[in-house]
């Protein structure tokens, strides 16, 4: 069943509906956590015809139990960074393959021919742990520029500074991926103008700095830099699909991945658009795991599938998804 129909040549709601209402009756005959969910919730699988009906699986089971759709070894098993003491959530990958996949062709869908681009990371609290699923992907993307000029950055700011002013000047373009509160390190230490850079925060504080909302961080980060609009990546442990935000904190999803926002008082009702409510996400890639999952995470929905994360529920622990406090 990971040769479900090829979720990544959906090109309408219509086939997006079709090939998620096929998943979730895999997902419910194969995954035997998402099924006793479901039977708990009393879902009469033959009743599901439209996405709305389909139950969500709330991302704290990642904690608790194994989500799978198989019986494969997994490949890779991600985890989350949790603060210490604390469960973490574990996404078992039985096929990295489709991982690859997923974040190759979101990445250019959104950006265009990754040989384009010289990347340069600077992700310390993810380097600085085993498991993080940002880290593969960023590692596969660095790679796939074929570029020497591309890798991560720890702590040494001063070789960092000095090349992204030397590329940006030479009319090269980059993308600087980059914890938030790195991010502010960085440009506490030095003030740019950058021309050819793409600035893109992966969210989170991981703990180091007060948390802020969106538009203040934004503010600081474009006047740091230099450049107009600072891009954001919306991703988690337990997804194997990322949305972007080209600017102003609005994010679009690839075409296998869609959001519906919950109402916060009754999870199993959805809001309109543009009202605030709980993130539910399907993604599509997570044939082998659980593709329809309840975030922690607070947002809106906009017109085309586009969406605006504005917090988390406040009995939620933060971690690292893209997130900024209310």
């Amino acid at each position: 069943m990971s040769s479900i129909p090829d979720i990544f040549s959906i090109s309408s709601h219509k086939q997006f509906e079709k090939i998620a209402l096929k998943t979730f009756r895999f997902q419910y005959e194969n995954n035997l956590v998402y099924r006793e969910f479901c039977d708990f919730l009393k879902t009469d699988v033959q009743k599901i015809k439209a996405l709305e009906q389909i139950p969500f699986l709330p991302i704290q089971f990642f904690k608790s139990h194994k989500v799978v759709s198989n019986t494969n070894v997994a490949e890779e098993t991600f985890t989350s960074s949790g603060t210490t003491g604390m469960a973490t959530s574990k996404h078992h990958v039985t096929d990295i393959l489709l991982y690859e996949e997923s974040y190759r062709k979101g990445f250019s869908q959104f950006y265009g021919n990754i040989e384009d681009y010289v990347i340069l990371a600077l992700l310390p609290s993810y380097l600085e742990r085993e498991g993080s699923s940002l880290i593969y992907m960023v590692e596969d993307l660095i790679q796939m520029t074929n570029n020497p000029e591309s890798g991560f950055y720890l702590h040494n700011h001063d070789e960092l500074i000095e090349k992204l002013i030397r590329l940006d000047n030479a009319g090269q373009n980059l993308i600087l991926i980059g914890v938030t509160y790195a991010l502010l390190d960085l440009i506490e230490k030095k003030k740019f103008q950058l021309q050819n850079t793409i600035i893109m925060e992966t969210g989170g504080m991981k703990g180091q700095r007060k948390e802020m909302i969106r538009e203040e961080l934004h503010e600081l980060l474009c006047e740091g830099f230099g450049v107009a609009a600072i891009h954001s990546e919306y991703g988690m442990t337990e997804l194997l699909s990322q949305a972007y935000s080209l600017g102003n904190g609005v994010f679009e999803c690839p075409s296998w991945m869609q959001i519906l926002v919950r109402d916060t008082e009754d999870a199993l009702t959805y809001v309109s658009e543009g009202k605030t409510g709980g993130i539910n996400v399907i993604d599509l890639a997570n044939i082998n795991s659980c593709s329809f999952i309840a975030t922690q995470d607070l947002g809106k929905k906009y017109p085309n599938n586009s969406f605006e994360v504005l917090g988390r529920f406040d009995n939620s622990d933060i971690r690292g998804c893209n997130l900024m406090v209310i």
